[in-house]
């Protein structure tokens, strides 16, 4: 097989005849040298890009991780925040808790209650069987129901007790607003409840109190708390103390040399309300002492003798 080369400018001619061994081996070696040329361009070539997508993988990687990070940090902080959170309700809870315990304490001691019975030094015993199953740790979402748990049980029994205290708090005050004792601390009673002849009159009448004799000018105390509705003067009873108690209860003080308190004032049981006189219908120093309950006036010695 022969290839003819033409020039157009000079005009002249070559053969070249691909038969011979000469020319096939150097068309052969220029072949190789072509393609290895390339080959080795497209290798050179194929190292660059990669180099340049590893650098962006590696970039990109990096990026991926300073945002992982970044999400870890803010993980740790809001964790941080729900353990504080948290941290801030036990206290409070706690703190019930010992409020709770002092309320119990005082409770025992104004209900008179054996305080082995109720120790609030000592949690409450408890106990029971072995459960079988495997205990499973407590989550955090686990605590915080238990927490809101533990809140409402706190909040029933404190609401409980608050409600036992105003119970024993109304029985100690119907103690204290009911009449009892004397009004007087020296003296003698002179004349009791019931019919009786008047002292100024001769005539038979109701005596509706009780007279206790004495020195002028000596204390006369209140026999249950409660409040002045009258402090003078009033006709036959002289210098006159009145005080309501509650519950349908009166108290009365009459002849008194002075009174001691006024009108809308509250005193308790043994306060001083007046001082013992001889004014309106008296024939000497001493108190004439009442005892209405409901409108009708009863047997002060009732409530003496207790």
């Amino acid at each position: 097989m022969n290839i003819i080369f033409f020039s157009r400018h000079s005009g002249w001619a070559r053969q070249l005849n691909l038969a011979r061994p000469l020319t096939l081996g150097v068309l052969a070696g220029l072949t190789l040298a072509i393609l290895g040329s390339a080959f080795a361009l497209g290798v050179h070539l194929g190292r660059g890009s990669h180099q340049k997508l590893m650098l962006a993988d590696t970039v990109r990687f990096g990026g991926v991780l300073d945002e992982q990070k970044q999400q870890i940090a803010d993980l740790r902080q809001h964790l941080q925040l729900r353990v504080d959170a948290m941290a801030m309700r036990l206290g409070e809870v706690n703190a019930h808790v010992i409020r709770l315990d002092a309320l119990g304490k005082r409770l025992t001691e104004m209900a008179s209650i054996d305080s082995r019975e109720f120790n609030f030094d000592r949690d409450p015993p408890t106990g029971g069987p072995e459960s079988d199953a495997e205990g499973v740790s407590a989550q955090i979402p686990d605590l915080s129901a238990m927490l809101a748990q533990l809140e409402q049980r706190v909040d029933l029994r404190e609401s409980q007790l608050s409600a036992l205290e105003n119970l024993i708090l109304a029985r100690e005050l119907k103690e204290q607003i009911h009449p009892e004792g004397s009004p007087v601390a020296n003296g003698f009673i002179s004349s009791y409840f019931g019919e009786r002849t008047d002292p100024l009159d001769g005539r038979e009448a109701f005596h509706k109190g009780v007279d206790f004799a004495g020195t002028a000018g000596s204390q006369v105390v209140a026999v249950a708390a409660g409040i002045v509705t009258w402090a003078g003067e009033r006709s036959g009873f002289g210098k006159l103390v009145e005080i309501n108690h509650g519950d349908g209860y009166v108290t009365r003080y009459a002849h008194n040399e002075r009174t001691l308190v006024s009108v809308g004032q509250t005193v308790k049981r043994g306060e001083p309300v007046a001082l013992m006189g001889s004014t309106g219908r008296s024939t000497g120093p001493h108190v004439h002492f009442e005892v209405v309950r409901n409108g009708r006036p009863v047997d002060p010695l009732t409530f003496i003798g207790r």
